[in-house]
């Protein structure tokens, strides 16, 4: 379990599901394979969803759980917990949405792939923390810290993307209640160190499933449920939870989702017959989020309190910047979302993530080993060879 734990193997995992899901999409097995994603499961006439939707409704809302304890931990006790702490790597976060939407818009504004423009925005932290800790030995921990900040900023916005522009003729009674399983979640969680909580643990686990399904009746995208449980979790309890589930979610739910959003086939076109969408996330994920993170990064730099975070050379904000243009699991989601109704679309969107993914890092790794080595002729005895982790015992990075 503690190499599914670890930064660099869960990376490993995406990136040959993502590659496997591409090969057998565009092989004689292809059709079988979509045929499987397409079959629908649940009970027949009550509760039914494709396996494609079970693994992106409901497995990624595990995901979206331990994203959203990671988010409340660092805005209570990790390096988002103030104003201070978080200007820099908002500003240098807010550059790297903004950029890559108009670097996408200049491919795509004017035809019917306009409204994918949210899916440049987003940076994977598995994926980036991966490629930070296979060539970022050396680098000092405020670098890595700083990516950390801001990579949680990212995923932030692409969680308002989500509930936000992607959410249809929204029942509010349902909504509303889900509301309240949540709001029950939270109360009951902070009982779970009393002698009741084997009980209490299967009442929430009942709550969190319940807070699912209503999520999902309602209109608002499901993993939403997810984020919403996360935060209200108590701290301690939700720590220990997202230890546990870490595993799974870095073994099998990220890795079945990114081979179920990667199962497209290769349009037999000329590149100039492919979509704006394609060219638009293509060009965003490495040129927006390098250019827009790099800029306004070295503009926080200059109009925020030198003391609030550590210094970082233009050469770390190019870096970061290209570690920022790792979509991936999330730019994946969105090109589902947004062209849900256009599939020749989606598939080429999808396309243009795992593009821009892969250039963004092949990009990261060469300027993340040379900072690295930067940082090592300055000084030998830096080693830097794991990023800070919570300590779900204590609540502490560890």
């Amino acid at each position: 379990m503690s190499l599914l734990r670890s930064a660099r193997f869960p990376a490993i995992i995406l990136l040959v599901s993502a590659v496997l899901a591409l090969i057998l999409a565009n092989s004689p097995a292809g059709p079988g394979i979509a045929a499987v994603k397409d079959a629908y499961l649940g009970i027949p006439g009550v509760f039914e969803m494709s396996v494609g939707h079970w693994v992106q409704d409901g497995l990624l809302a595990v995901f979206f759980f331990i994203v959203a304890v990671e988010l409340q931990f660092e805005l209570t006790n990790g390096e988002l917990n103030s104003a201070r702490k978080a200007l820099q790597p908002a500003i240098a976060a807010a550059g790297g949405v903004l950029v890559p939407i108009a670097v996408f818009l200049l491919f795509a504004a004017r035809s019917d792939a306009s409204d994918g423009w949210p899916i440049p925005t987003a940076t994977d932290i598995a994926f980036a923390l991966g490629v930070l800790a296979v060539f970022g030995k050396g680098l000092p921990s405020g670098i890595r810290i700083f990516l950390l900040a801001l990579a949680i900023l990212d995923d932030i916005v692409g969680i308002v993307f989500i509930a936000v522009l992607f959410t249809n003729d929204v029942n509010v009674g349902l909504l509303a209640l889900a509301g309240v399983a949540v709001i029950v979640f939270g109360i009951l969680s902070r009982q779970l160190d009393t002698r009741g909580r084997i009980p209490i643990a299967i009442i929430l686990i009942v709550l969190a499933i319940t807070a699912w399904v209503l999520v999902y009746l309602s209109g608002v995208h499901a993993t939403i449920a997810g984020v919403a449980l996360g935060l209200a979790m108590a701290q301690q309890p939700a720590l220990r939870a997202r230890h546990e589930l870490e595993p799974w979610v870095n073994g099998i739910v990220l890795p079945l989702f990114a081979f179920s959003a990667a199962l497209v086939v290769i349009p037999a076109v000329s590149p100039s017959q492919l979509s704006p969408a394609f060219w638009g996330i293509l060009v965003a994920l490495p040129v927006g989020k390098i250019i827009g993170i790099s800029i306004a990064g070295w503009i926080s730099l200059r109009i925020g309190n030198r003391g609030a975070a550590p210094h970082l050379s233009f050469a770390d904000l190019l870096a970061a910047g290209a570690l920022g243009g790792i979509g991936f699991t999330v730019s994946l989601l969105l090109s589902e979302l947004a062209f849900a109704g256009a599939p020749l679309v989606r598939d080429e969107a999808t396309l243009g993530v795992l593009g821009g993914s892969a250039i963004s890092i092949v990009l990261a790794a060469v300027l993340v080993a040379l900072r690295a080595r930067h940082y090592r002729r300055i000084d030998p005895s830096s080693r830097g060879d794991e990023l800070p982790r919570m300590d779900e015992q204590n609540g502490q990075i560890a």
